[in-house]
């Protein structure tokens, strides 16, 4: 069941638009800068980034986030169950010897193999442009070393290692996403619905962190520590928000995922 849901999910064409965009927006954000070298005295992770771009897997990273990729993973998460529906498969896929939640386990699994691809590939993206555009500025003492965001300097082993443990954070942060879009997609048979719906939920935590009156719930919204990951690149680490991002985002994907069960389980599948 699951390869068949893996053999779908990267044969329709939105997979692959939704990848290659995601690749691209980074190839365009790098041009830019490696053109106009505007931000060579800005903040210093930029400046570091310029600097050397070995770094730029993060940025990519960064630039990706905060819209793009959440909403990728709500489109793919949104259509995992409400497209089936609405195409008229979903009765004939459980008319077959196969349990409800062998079936949701399996969209769950391609959709979290579609958010590590995405991360990998918008990181090894970024990493090829980056080393090509912004070439290590070589000095008499140091070949390869990069700055951090707080000021010491980072060795290439341990920029490669960080830059692994955010993507590991951003892609379990895409995960409490695509359990909000996949438990949308139970409940509704419009995969548009479901994807809309998961947005405008991501929108309004958004808009709830900027806003001084929701103090109270900002540690609980899904989107407060996506950022965070950033503190993988100060020396030494800081923990206390990657920790509580961690927390949030694992709270949210097994409320969502229980949701998601409890609702398909018993759900009355007419299409």
């Amino acid at each position: 069941m699951i390869r068949v849901e893996l053999r779908k999910l990267y044969r329709r064409p939105r997979t692959w638009i939704s990848l290659i965009l995601l690749c691209a927006l980074p190839i365009a954000v790098a041009i830019f800068l490696a053109t106009t070298r505007i931000g060579t005295g800005g903040p210093a992770f930029l400046s570091a980034v310029l600097n050397n771009g070995s770094l730029y897997p993060a940025a990519a990273l960064a630039i990706v986030l905060p819209l793009f990729l959440p909403v990728a993973v709500a489109v793919i998460g949104g259509d995992a169950v409400a497209g089936e529906a609405s195409a008229g498969m979903l009765r004939y896929l459980l008319a077959r010897p196969v349990g409800r939640t062998r079936l949701l386990i399996a969209k769950l699994f391609s959709l979290t193999v579609f958010v590590l691809v995405a991360v990998v590939l918008v990181a090894v993206t970024g990493y090829i442009v980056g080393v090509a555009l912004f070439p290590a500025q070589t000095g008499p003492a140091s070949t390869a070393i990069v700055t951090s965001v707080s000021g010491p300097p980072l060795s290439p082993q341990q920029v490669l290692m960080r830059i692994g443990a955010a993507m590991v954070y951003v892609a379990f942060s895409m995960l409490g996403v695509g359990a909000i879009a996949l438990f949308l997609s139970t409940i509704t048979d419009s995969a548009l619905g479901a994807t809309l719906g998961a947005i405008a939920a991501l929108v309004a935590s958004q808009l709830f962190v900027t806003l001084d009156a929701a103090t109270s719930i900002k540690p609980y919204l899904p989107t407060r520590y996506w950022l965070a990951w950033i503190d993988f690149f100060r020396e030494p680490i800081l923990w206390r928000d990657i920790e509580r991002g961690v927390g949030i985002q694992a709270v949210y994907v097994l409320v969502f995922l229980g949701l998601s069960w409890a609702n398909f389980a018993t759900k009355d599948v007419a299409s």
